[in-house]
């Protein structure tokens, strides 16, 4: 079985990623003009996507002079990926020291305890 690829993602890659996996295909402008905080440069989002394409998170087809970018990545499969990625390195690969890092550095509602409660009895029922 072929290993599924392991994201990760900087902040500005996940941005364009998140802008296309809600908007659709978008130009290169239109990637610019959702981005979040700083302004960047038309040239600064070219050269990410770019690089993208080449790591095969988007790909692009031609439309008159404009170039038009598509992810190739699921939203699913990203998340996957830069979640394992972190329990590994943070964790060692411990989901169960990932969590109890997280309820002791996190506000958690009861209504979150009681849903992870129920994940947990779900995830038992199916092994």
């Amino acid at each position: 079985m072929a290993k599924k690829p392991t994201y990760r993602l900087g902040n500005l890659q996940f941005q364009i990623m998140k802008i296309l996996w809600d908007a659709g295909p978008a130009t290169v402008a239109e990637v610019q003009a959702r981005l979040e905080g700083e302004p960047l440069a038309y040239t600064t989002v070219a050269t990410m996507l770019r690089k993208m394409e080449v790591r095969k998170l988007v790909a692009h087809r031609q439309l008159g002079r404009r170039f038009v970018y598509e992810p190739l990545a699921s939203s699913e499969a990203v998340t996957r990926g830069m979640a394992n990625d972190l329990i590994d390195r943070l964790f060692a690969g411990s989901l169960a020291d990932a969590v109890s890092h997280l309820l002791q550095t996190r506000d958690v509602s009861r209504r979150e305890l009681t849903r992870l409660e129920q994940l947990i009895e779900e995830h038992k029922k199916r092994k």
